[in-house]
């Protein structure tokens, strides 16, 4: 049974983009809701809607449990403003110290349509209880692995059991000599960064809950006497699971990211065009961007959380996504594309590694060999059978 319902919330929570699709806060509930459908409204910054709109925002009902936040600086914010420390060295800082256990909020919105007549789409907006650990951290490389660990509230106050899940992971490269980005439908390309766009940079490569791949950029850390921050150039992504699942009218998010670590957390913003490809993955040419969006998502720090079962999962899994981890860095260093025969998410391969994972949280022993051959068995599951250009029938 437990290991039922892990799936189905693995189903749901799967995508990088960072939004959970029904563990989602009731943040709809506004006085503005109360008044006569007649009345127009405006929801932030974008559209005036009617109230007899269907434009609140979408993304659940469900609210989790109360949480403290921590209001005083961290030791990594503080470790950050030490004087004197390299640049290298204050960059690395930035990067780990968005470590550790947050409560997060995420909100997307269209705030332009670039179609005639366009209509825009419902806002999103969700949160969730994440921990995010650093899974590796040497000079000029940091990986940073979040894990969720949900628990919501029913409507007569009971708590329901919380529940764990892998989210996705962020790879930190100091100054990168190639970068994986997105192509399009299904396909990715380790390419290579010009020496010039090198010095002093880092790439930050965004991998799916599976550690399939999602999207690469390239950017210089800037630190401030109060906050650091990190802005790539626009990027391609693969449509995140709050889009692809009530939409199908565009291909590729096309946006920058920034990361901008702060006292008590951090936070990540987005402006995204959602964008039309044509069958050889090429913007469109009559029309190639329908609408733009904006997304803020905040990471606020949080005290005397129960994240016991994120820190067990990540234990007890940690060989095997090792391995997976090893599969997929072997595959982008081969200077060819990176055919996936379907979306990992959206056609649901994540399911076998997950079960797998589940299993080894459950204590099922599995030896190093066994491991091993499962993770090379599982990223080649993935494959399309032929190489084949990003557009044609495979995809």
């Amino acid at each position: 049974m437990f290991k039922i319902k892990y799936l189905i919330l693995a189903a749901i929570l799967l995508s990088a983009s960072y939004v959970i699709a029904v563990q989602a806060e009731d943040t709809t509930g506004s006085s503005g809701h109360q008044a006569a459908d007649t009345q127009q409204r405006q929801y932030t910054f974008t559209w005036n809607f009617n109230d007899s709109s269907d434009l609140k925002p979408r993304g659940g009902t469900s609210k989790g449990v109360p949480v403290t936040l921590d209001k005083a600086p961290s030791e990594a914010w503080l470790k950050l403003q030490e004087p004197n420390l390299s640049h290298l060295e204050r960059d690395r800082r930035a990067i780990l110290a968005m470590a550790g256990e947050y409560k997060v909020s995420f909100d997307f919105i269209e705030v332009a349509g670039f179609t005639e007549n366009y209509q825009p789409k419902a806002p999103y907006q969700s949160w969730a209880t994440e921990k995010v650990y650093v899974l590796e951290d040497k000079e000029d490389f940091i990986s940073l692995q979040h894990i969720l660990v949900m628990q919501t509230m029913n409507k007569d106050g009971t708590k329901n059991p919380p529940m764990v899940t892998k989210h996705w992971r962020q790879d930190w490269q100091y100054q990168p000599k190639q970068v994986l980005t997105y192509k399009g439908y299904n396909t990715w390309l380790a390419q290579p960064v010009p020496k010039a766009e090198q010095k002093g940079t880092w790439s930050q490569t965004v991998y799916q809950v599976d550690d399939s791949p999602r999207y690469g950029g390239v950017a210089a850390w800037q630190h401030f006497g109060n906050y650091s921050n990190w802005n790539s150039a626009d990027t391609w992504r693969p449509l995140p699971r709050r889009e692809y699942t009530v939409r199908n009218d565009y291909q590729v998010l096309l946006g920058n990211n920034r990361h901008i670590i702060l006292p008590t957390g951090w936070v990540h913003e987005q402006q995204n065009n959602k964008v039309i490809l044509d069958a050889n993955a090429k913007p469109d040419v009559k029309a190639p961007v329908i609408a733009r969006e904006m997304g803020f998502d905040r990471y606020e720090r949080i005290k005397d959380y129960d994240f016991a079962l994120g820190d067990t999962y990540l234990k007890s899994t940690e060989p095997f996504w090792h391995e997976v981890r090893k599969q997929w860095t072997s595959l982008s260093q081969l200077n060819k594309p990176i055919h996936l025969r379907a979306s990992a998410d959206k056609d649901s391969l994540y399911l076998s590694p997950f079960n797998y994972a589940q299993d080894l949280n459950e204590g099922k022993q599995k030896t190093e060999v066994e491991i091993s051959s499962f993770a090379a068995q599982v990223v080649k599951g993935y494959l399309a059978e032929t190489s084949t250009k990003a557009g044609s029938s495979t995809y």
